[in-house]
């Protein structure tokens, strides 16, 4: 099972890039509603979510592998040129929700009394944001992620066939092709057992969120 590390890298640094990019585009959104600071990053959350990741990725390497020549268009070494493509491929459309889901989080959490108390009792707005609003606000965050793992490591399935990655996806691939039905179960298993992992790491992320949930 040698593609194991390529596939589960692949999915590691696609969540990590759309926790990044997503979550702060949408505080950033959340502090100036109705202006350019909050139009533009939901318009291009927008896009990212209409935009297939199967289509997405050919389009990144002929623009910046083959026309530019700035990224490699295949291959994942230890070169981290070689992660950055397939990362933004598969992560772009996560980062878009991510974005849209922190918006609207923050602005309901922004709204609340104990906001307002916050900031009565004399905290900053920033400080407010960050020891109160922002924790509330990644709730539903951590709730996709548990959700959506599954469906992440199932497109990064896909994008390694894109880039020619060697992981999960050209091993089934193979194991599909030739017929061998134990290549095949063992990666499922494996998949399986991945996304039982990060769904009881995110349920105990939601403790460390949210201190109510550690009295229950």
């Amino acid at each position: 099972m040698s593609g194991l590390p390529t596939t589960i890298e692949l999915a590691f640094y696609s969540i990590l890039f759309a926790i990044f990019l997503g979550v702060s585009s949408g505080l950033l959104a959340s502090l100036y509603p109705g202006k350019l600071l909050d139009v533009i990053p939901m318009s291009i959350s927008l896009l990212g979510i209409c935009i297939p990741s199967i289509i997405l990725g050919p389009v990144l390497v002929l623009i910046f592998g083959i026309w530019y020549e700035i990224f490699p268009v295949y291959g994942w070494g230890d070169n981290p040129g070689d992660k950055i493509l397939p990362t933004i491929t598969l992560g772009t459309a996560y980062a878009a929700i991510f974005a849209r889901l922190t918006r609207g989080g923050m602005l309901e959490v922004l709204g609340q009394d104990f906001i307002r108390t916050a900031r009565a009792k004399g905290l900053s707005q920033r400080q407010a944001i960050w020891r109160h609003a922002l924790k509330n606000a990644l709730i539903p965050v951590l709730t996709i992620i548990g959700m959506q793992f599954s469906f992440l490591m199932a497109g990064a399935i896909i994008i390694e066939n894109v880039f020619f990655l060697p992981g999960l996806g050209r091993l089934i691939f193979q194991g599909i092709t030739q017929r061998d039905l134990i290549v095949v179960e063992s990666v499922v298993m494996l998949l399986v057992f991945a996304v039982i992992i990060v769904t009881f790491i995110v349920d105990l992320t939601y403790a460390a969120v949210d201190p109510r949930l550690r009295k229950r």
